[in-house]
């Protein structure tokens, strides 16, 4: 059964009032600011699955604030999982901040303070979720928190799926399915939340090595890209330029000579081909992200010892393998 809250039938002058009640009241104490003159409609739909609340929210811009007055209030059990679905929001809690779009989600530490700011009408989908469900560390609460998980592929975007489904189709189950439904919520949650501990926390080896996988497999598929940088790279996996520079760290070497050893070799292999099939010396570079030239050639150069045409011109005298090579030197991306 569905909880449907509004202000639509209020005078626009009570509106405020009434709707920072039915805020607090559906989900924890909280303060709530309107930013419009003339506050339009909000709506509250609430579902239950058990444990796990499901709300829809749809209102104006705002801004939502738990202050360390607001947790002495209450409610500081609870994890608020936040599916946007329209609009834009940012989240700030603890020294993260995270700016959220449509099909990403964030996560909010009830027990710690947080500012949620909707600066254009928005409508999204809060999970209230108790904390003790997920069997997590308040160490691996605190990576979660305050920053964002897309929706779009990997664990965060296999959750976001599995959340926006479960929200369409929350009401009708029988009690006992609506209980394992939850529980099946929690346990999705507790990987997302300890593979986020993970990707934060460099002292965790086994996580560090899975994630340091993924960005190498990323990288190896924008190889082509000029714009190739570590600030891209962090940022297509939601983390820290100086977490990713750690990650390649411990393995031994740098974000930039990783990516340009890549590089060369794609480059190597290609000069490599019979005469009939080769390309030109500059169009393999710029087949593989170099933009300069005689950068490209005294990156070879250094690496294997003779420049791109030697090597071109040795690979078509032996086609059976040209001479051998050496490591790749430091440069950056």
């Amino acid at each position: 059964m569905s909880v449907v809250k509004s202000t639509l039938t209020l005078p626009p002058s009570e509106r405020a009032d009434y709707w920072h009640e039915l805020v607090s009241g559906t989900f924890i104490p909280l303060d709530v600011r309107l930013h419009e003159p003339v506050p339009s409609a909000g709506t509250i739909t609430s579902r239950w699955l058990g444990p796990l609340q499901i709300s829809e929210v749809e209102a104006g811009p705002q801004t939502v604030a738990r202050s360390a007055r607001r947790i002495t209030e209450g409610g500081e059990e609870y994890l608020t999982v936040t599916l946007q679905r329209r609009g834009s929001a940012r989240l700030t809690q603890g020294d993260r901040q995270a700016i959220v779009g449509p099909g990403s989600f964030t996560c909010s530490d009830a027990g710690r303070p947080y500012l949620r700011e909707q600066p254009d009408t928005f409508r999204f989908t809060a999970f209230r979720v108790p904390k003790a469900s997920l069997g997590v560390s308040d160490h691996d609460l605190r990576a979660a928190t305050g920053t964002l998980f897309n929706g779009v592929s990997g664990t965060s975007g296999l959750v976001a799926e599995f959340l926006g489904r479960l929200s369409e189709q929350a009401t009708g189950f029988d009690p006992h399915t609506a209980h394992r439904l939850a529980l099946s919520t929690f346990d999705l949650l507790a990987v997302l939340v300890r593979e986020r501990s993970g990707r934060l926390d460099p002292q965790a080896p086994e996580h560090a090595r899975g994630m340091l996988t993924r960005v190498q497999e990323y990288v190896l598929l924008h190889l082509d890209d000029p714009a190739l940088c570590p600030e891209r790279i962090a940022a297509a996996h939601h983390m820290s330029v100086r977490y990713l520079h750690k990650l390649f760290h411990a393995g031994g070497t740098t974000v930039g000579r990783w990516v340009l050893r890549e590089r060369l070799e794609r480059c190597r292999r290609e000069l490599a081909r019979p005469a009939r099939s080769a390309s030109t010396v500059a169009a393999v570079a710029r087949r593989w992200g170099f933009v300069s030239p005689s950068h490209f050639s005294r990156a070879f150069r250094a690496a294997y010892g003779m420049t791109p045409r030697e090597w071109q011109a040795a690979a078509r005298v032996h086609p059976a393998g040209a001479p051998g090579h050496g490591g790749a030197g430091q440069a950056c991306v």
